[in-house]
């Protein structure tokens, strides 16, 4: 076979395995379904019995004092419905805060009892106690304030007692002038001129500048009243801190958040005393004007 034969027949068969053009093409703006389909895999179906596991985080091991105590439940969120745990209880400052509340506000009440040596006050008037004639017993005598028989209104430097009844202003006059206050009240003039006649039954009382003695008194009982407060506060925190150890012995809370309620225990004492040593400062500089 010549060479010229041969060459022939390899070229056919190499024409034959070359893959042809295709003779059309599908337009550019054809639809997505005009074009031939992808050849696609078959999809792996998951088995109903293929099960999946997680493994768990290793936690670290609890220290030797705190393996005991119960665990804290501070960090995540709690509803507000729910029932208070005992942590819950442990970080509730409010019945120190009620306490150390009712402590200043006797404090501010006994203060303002000494508002210029005390004599410029009407309530000391008016919880005077009077003697008067028993109204079942004809031959006894009864204790009345003096807020219940008579008003008492402050005018300037004059306190004007004004009494319900005739038979009560010689009573009720001993009483002023036997208190401590070192006042002399002035019966109502007889006279028929219209100064004095429109207000038969009413005392007139002259109150005396106050002395550095009185200043001095007045200064002292607001230092005890101070302290008074503030032992107050103490007491209150002493039953607290026996709240947060009887918990800590009942194995209820943990050692780090007993520390946590006591230091915030610390700091609402703290901001108590602080207020009481403002009030009373201010008081103070008041009283010795």
């Amino acid at each position: 076979m010549s060479r010229a034969t041969v060459l022939p027949r390899w070229a056919a068969i190499a024409a034959q395995a070359r893959p042809r053009a295709p003779t059309s093409y599908p337009a550019l703006n054809s639809s997505p379904q005009s074009l031939p389909p992808p050849f696609l895999l078959p999809c792996l179906q998951p088995s109903p019995s293929r099960t999946f596991t997680t493994t768990p985080l290793h936690q670290k091991k609890a220290g030797k004092v705190n393996r005991s105590y119960a665990a804290t439940d501070s960090t995540p969120p709690v509803p507000a419905d729910a029932n208070p745990t005992p942590t819950d209880d442990a970080f509730d400052l409010s019945p120190l805060e009620s306490s150390i509340l009712k402590a200043i506000e006797k404090l501010t009440h006994d203060l303002s009892e000494l508002r210029s040596g005390g004599r410029f006050n009407p309530t000391l008037v008016e919880n005077l106690r009077v003697s008067i004639p028993s109204a079942n017993n004809n031959s006894g005598k009864e204790l009345i304030k003096l807020m219940d028989l008579a008003q008492v209104i402050p005018k300037g430097r004059v306190l004007n007692v004004v009494v319900g009844e005739k038979e009560h202003l010689k009573p009720v006059s001993t009483a002023i002038a036997s208190s401590q206050y070192s006042l002399v009240p002035q019966m109502p003039s007889s006279s028929s001129s219209p100064a004095t006649s429109s207000d038969p039954l009413t005392l007139t009382v002259p109150i005396p500048p106050p002395t550095g003695e009185s200043r001095q008194a007045a200064l002292d009982k607001a230092a005890k009243t101070a302290e008074s407060a503030n032992r107050a506060i103490r007491d209150a925190r002493s039953v607290h801190q026996k709240r947060l150890r009887r918990m800590f012995a009942e194995r209820k809370v943990r050692p780090d958040d007993l520390q946590k309620a006591q230091k915030m225990m610390e700091e609402v004492v703290k901001r108590g005393n602080k207020e009481v040593e403002r009030i009373v400062d201010g008081a103070k500089k008041v009283l010795a004007q």
